[in-house]
C-alpha cells in the first residue's frame, strides 16, 4: 500500500504518536507486530547482498525486525539522534556500548552516582579484561577534568541520577570529552527526551532503560542506544549481531506503544513529583528531600535549564533517625505501612513506586561505596504515578505519622 512520507517539520508530540516504519499492504493504522525469525528472501542473489550489508532488507532476527526498526526511528526522532539502536534492557545497552567501544588499557570516567549495576559493570567486570576506570563526584566539574588521562575514551554520566537526583552539566562534560579525544554517553532514563535532550547539547550516545518511562505501565524490558549513523553501524551494530543482545519484537511494540503517551505522561507525573516533593519537605518525619524541582536542591538552575523546566518524575528522601540502623527500621516501617502505593523496584509506571535503594538497587555495593555514593539506610526513593495526589499522601502518613 502506497503510503506518503510524513512532513519534516512535526513536533515531538507528532513524532511519538506517528512515525513508524511503513504500513504493510493491509494498511493496518496501529503498527504491525512482527514475530518472526527468519526472512523469507526474493532470491538468492538479494539474499547473498543483504547478508554482506550491499543492500537494504531483513535477513534474521537477531539482525533486524521492522517492528523493532519502528521503535528504533521513533525514539532516534524523540532524541534528536542520526539513528538508534534497541537492545533487550537497559543493561544490556550499557554492556553493548562498552564493549564496542573499549579494549584492555582504554580508560573511563563515570559519576559515583549512577545506578548500582552501572557501578559494578565498570569498576569489577570489565576491570577483569583490563578496562580501566575512575569515579568522580557527579557535580564535580574540576573532578571530572582531573580524571581524565590520554588513554580515556569514554565519559558516563547519568542525569538526573539514582536516587539522588544529582544533576550534572551536559554542555560541560561534551566539551571535556571531545578535548580528550573522547566520547560523552548519558543516561537519559530519568528525564526522557520529553524534559531533556542530551544530544543537543553535546553528547554522543544518549542511552535508555526502556523498561522506564518509554514504555510507561512496567510490563516489558527494554533498552536503546540513540547515536550517529556512523557510530551505530560502524561500533554498535557488529557487536549486537553476534552477542544477540537483541530487542523481542513483542517488547518493542509495547514500548513503541508506550511513546505515544510519553509526553502527557511525563508531564503529568514530573507534576505529581513536584507536589509530593514539596509537601514531604514539610513533614516532620523527613529530613531531607531530593528533587531537582526544589529550589533546595543544589543544581535546582542547572536541572530547570537542562530539563525543559521540569525537576522530573522522581524524588528521595530521608526519613529522620540517630543512626544508620534507626533509619533502616524507620524506612522499612514507612514502606512496610502502605496500603495504596507500591513496594517495588522499578520506575517509570503509572503506578507509583516506592523502593529502599541502600537494600535493592545499591544493596550489592559495598558500604563504603554508598556512603560515598551518597546513599543512607533512611532513604526512600519514590517514582510518581498518576494516582490522586491525596491518595498518594495519605498513604505515605500511614508511615510517616507512626514512626
Amino acid at each position: 500500500m502506497s503510503q506518503h512520507p510524513l512532513p519534516t517539520d512535526l513536533h515531538l508530540e507528532t513524532l511519538a504518536v506517528r512515525l513508524a516504519a511503513d504500513r504493510s499492504q493491509y494498511g493496518e493504522n496501529s503498527e504491525a507486530l512482527y514475530l518472526t525469525s527468519g526472512y523469507v528472501q526474493p532470491s538468492a542473489e538479494a539474499s547473498a547482498r543483504r547478508f554482506a550489508g550491499e543492500e537494504d532488507g531483513y535477513t534474521y532476527g537477531r539482525s533486524g525486525n521492522p517492528t523493532v526498526s519502528s521503535f528504533e526511528m521513533r525514539l532516534a526522532a524523540l532524541e534528536g539522534s542520526e539513528a538508534a539502536l534497541a537492545t533487550s534492557s537497559g543493561m544490556s545497552s550499557v554492556m553493548l556500548m562498552l564493549f564496542s567501544l573499549l579494549k584492555a588499557g582504554d580508560h573511563v570516567v563515570y559519576s559515583q552516582s549512577m545506578f548500582g549495576s552501572t557501578l559494578k559493570l565498570i569498576g569489577s567486570e570489565f576491570a577483569r579484561f583490563g578496562v580501566e576506570s575512575t569515579v568522580v563526584s557527579q557535580t564535580d566539574l574540576a573532578a571530572w577534568q582531573a580524571a581524565i588521562r590520554p588513554n580515556t575514551k569514554l565519559l558516563f554520566a547519568e542525569t538526573p541520577t539514582n536516587p539522588l537526583t544529582e544533576v550534572c552539566d551536559i554542555a560541560a562534560l561534551a566539551y571535556m570529552a571531545h578535548n580528550a579525544g573522547a566520547l560523552l554517553a548519558v543516561d537519559n532514563c530519568f528525564a526522557t527526551p520529553i524534559l531533556q535532550r542530551p544530544m543537543a547539547m553535546g553528547a554522543d550516545i544518549v542511552m535508555h532503560s526502556g523498561t522506564k518511562y518509554l514504555d510507561g505501565q512496567g510490563r516489558v524490558m527494554a533498552g536503546a542506544l540513540c547515536a550517529s549513523e556512523k557510530l551505530i553501524k560502524e561500533k554498535l551494530l557488529p557487536v549486537m549481531k553476534n552477542s544477540g543482545m537483541v530487542l523481542s519484537p513483542f517488547n518493542a511494540w509495547v514500548v513503541l506503544k508506550g511513546l505515544e503517551t510519553l509526553d502527557i505522561r511525563m508531564r503529568a507525573q514530573s507534576a505529581h513529583a513536584h507536589a509530593m516533593a514539596q509537601w514531604l519537605e514539610q513533614h516532620p518525619a523527613v529530613s531531607r528531600v531530593y528533587y531537582p524541582g526544589l529550589a533546595s536542591h543544589p543544581q535546582h538552575d542547572l536541572a530547570l535549564k537542562q530539563m525543559s523546566g521540569m525537576g522530573g518524575a522522581v524524588l528521595s528522601f530521608d526519613v529522620k533517625a540517630a543512626d544508620p540502623q534507626q533509619a533502616r527500621t524507620r524506612a522499612f516501617h514507612v514502606l512496610d505501612s502502605l496500603r495504596t502505593l507500591s513496594l517495588c523496584t522499578n520506575l517509570g509506571d503509572t503506578k507509583t513506586l516506592l523502593t529502599h535503594p541502600a537494600s535493592t538497587s545499591h544493596g550489592k555495593l559495598s558500604e563504603d561505596q554508598r556512603q560515598a555514593a551518597g546513599i543512607g539506610q533512611g532513604m526512600i526513593r519514590l517514582a510518581a504515578g498518576l494516582e490522586h495526589l491525596d491518595d498518594m499522601k495519605a498513604d505515605l502518613l500511614r508511615g510517616l505519622d507512626t514512626l
